[in-house]
């Protein structure tokens, strides 16, 4: 039964209407980069991301199901990729490394987070100064269909609001997705300590434009 939900996730999420190849190129993943795909279900982009980073980094899918992850350690061995790494979710923590993630990918799974808030924050520790969280989420969609009634979604509104409650920043967004909204968030430390890089540099430039202007007048 796992198994097959888990080819059903995997069918739904690579079907080219959801867009996939396009959510890969604005995720902007690099080689030797490392990834968390919290909420990885059959690892669809799991497996994508494993072939991207190459084997000197990891990709770590992330669920609270061992059957899924079984099945996506299954799919990773079949496709002779070594670097994925099934972690199970145990009583609401995550078993990774702290700052060893250049990025966090979640995908359809906000919905089920209770306090999220709280969660966001959290993530901070696994994630590098540079880091990135991706977030997906359905749209709310009409009254009478399955993420309606059962409430399987976020408002954008409300993501945005809660990162920034827990010190992320918005990045960007995207608005190709049919059913879903697409963020990319930031700490708000790392926007800070962009703005005094670049400060920096416009002083150190004006300062050198002052003393060549000073020694000319010498």
């Amino acid at each position: 039964m796992a198994d097959f939900q888990a080819k059903i996730f995997n069918k739904k999420a690579s079907d080219s209407k959801n867009k996939p190849d396009q959510i890969i190129e604005a995720i902007a993943l690099k080689p030797g980069q490392s990834i968390a795909d919290i909420g990885s279900g059959g690892g669809y982009f799991s497996l994508r991301f494993a072939d991207i980073v190459r084997e000197e980094r990891r990709v770590y899918a992330v669920d609270t199901k061992p059957e899924f992850l079984e099945y996506v350690k299954n799919s990773a061995k079949e496709e002779g990729l070594n670097n994925v790494i099934s972690t199970l979710v145990s009583r609401d923590k995550l078993n990774l490394s702290e700052k060893s993630l250049d990025s966090i990918f979640m995908r359809n799974v906000t919905h089920h987070i209770p306090n999220r808030v709280e969660y966001f924050k959290g993530l901070k520790r696994f994630l590098k100064p540079d880091e990135r969280i991706a977030i997906i989420e359905y749209e709310k969609g009409k009254t009478f269909t399955f993420r309606g009634l059962f409430e399987h979604y976020v408002h954008k509104e409300t993501i945005v609001q809660e990162m920034e409650e827990a010190g992320y920043l918005l990045e960007r967004e995207s608005n190709f997705l049919p059913e879903q909204h697409f963020t990319i968030y930031t700490s708000e430390n790392e926007i800070k300590n962009n703005h005094n890089y670049n400060t920096c540099n416009v002083l150190l430039s004006l300062l050198r434009l002052f003393w060549c202007n000073k020694k000319e007048v010498i």
